[in-house]
């Protein structure tokens, strides 16, 4: 999978569940493919339960969506575990993030999209963090 893009937990919530300004960036980076972890599965239904208070009905309905587009994520194993505490220590991510950036790595990604860290950011000379949601920025003349 080298060179695909990444998609974090965020993107598929405001695709999915929660209309926001950044819906309709997040439906198009979901219509470009991607790949994503049963990490990044796992924080979409505790987002969608705890945070934005669906029903297990509903979440359990937009997983089977997001798993018939993503019919293989990356599993989480000890070896992700490993990879995700080292990279904790590294950049100083929170832990659950790292296991995200764990995961990207593990898939050959090159792009990790993602609000949740610095944009732009460069994780073992491979992985790009980008912000989808930020504006670009136009040069001042």
């Amino acid at each position: 999978m080298s060179g695909a893009v990444f998609l974090d937990s965020n993107i598929l919530i405001y695709a999915v569940l929660q209309p926001d300004r950044r819906s309709e960036a997040a439906r198009a980076l979901l219509a470009t493919g991607g790949v994503i972890s049963v990490q990044v599965l796992n924080e979409f239904a505790n987002v969608a339960r705890r945070k934005l208070r669906r029903s297990w009905p509903e979440i359990m309905n937009a997983l089977s969506d997001i798993r018939a587009l993503f019919p293989t994520p990356v599993p989480l194993t000890v070896a992700t575990h490993k990879a995700a505490v080292t990279l904790a220590e590294r950049f100083g991510f929170a832990f659950y993030d790292a296991v995200v950036v764990a995961s990207a790595l593990e898939a050959g990604c090159s792009t990790l999209m993602s609000e949740d860290m610095q944009d732009g950011l460069v994780v073992e000379g491979r992985l790009t963090v980008r912000n989808p949601f930020l504006q670009p920025t136009v040069p001042l003349e």
